[in-house]
């Protein structure tokens, strides 16, 4: 592991805002940006913070990150969410590591899977499954779990039976388990 002490050059933001508002950049060895592959097309970075140190990570396509988890023995699936026959996302979940990855297509936001959010966890993965399925505290859950022949709210088993259509929109899912 390389190290390295930088320098946070810090200036005033400029533009429209506040005149006490700042902005921090640091500069990074090209070797190591190359190294993590960013280009000048390709640059935009995932930043972590947990309260005592910065990480920093390239934006993996869904695809990059599928092969990089199925290599490590995961079990990672491709779930595809339409609106009639548009595709609007597509998150690739590793249910192993328990991470997600979408990618959002030029459709409007409140058509994709996490809106504005483009950083989902596996709790909001969550989230989106059972938003494609009947409540959890339905009437007649019970029966309804019966004639789809499952034995429990299980709300990827349930997508996978009902393609995660509601009455309410258009969009439905597809679930492929990926190898």
């Amino acid at each position: 592991m390389e190290r390295r002490i930088a320098r946070v050059n810090i200036s005033s933001a400029g533009g429209t805002a506040s005149s006490d508002s700042k902005t921090c950049k640091i500069t990074l060895p090209t070797t190591w940006v190359e190294a993590l592959g960013i280009t000048e097309k390709r640059r935009e970075l995932k930043l972590t913070f947990d309260g005592t140190k910065i990480m920093m990570s390239r934006i993996l396509s869904g695809s990059e990150f599928a092969e990089q988890q199925l290599a490590q023995g995961h079990e990672v699936r491709a779930l595809r969410l339409y609106d009639r026959d548009a595709l609007c996302s597509t998150i690739y979940a590793d249910f192993t590591a328990q991470t997600v990855i979408v990618e959002n297509q030029a459709v409007p936001t409140i058509k994709t899977a996490f809106g504005n959010n483009l950083l989902p966890n596996w709790e909001d993965f969550q989230r989106f499954l059972e938003e494609r399925c009947i409540p959890r505290q339905r009437a007649g859950l019970r029966e309804y779990l019966e004639t789809l022949g499952l034995d429990e709210y299980d709300p990827l088993a349930i997508i996978e039976k009902t393609g995660g259509r509601m009455a309410e929109d258009q969009q439905w899912l597809t679930i492929e388990v990926l190898k």
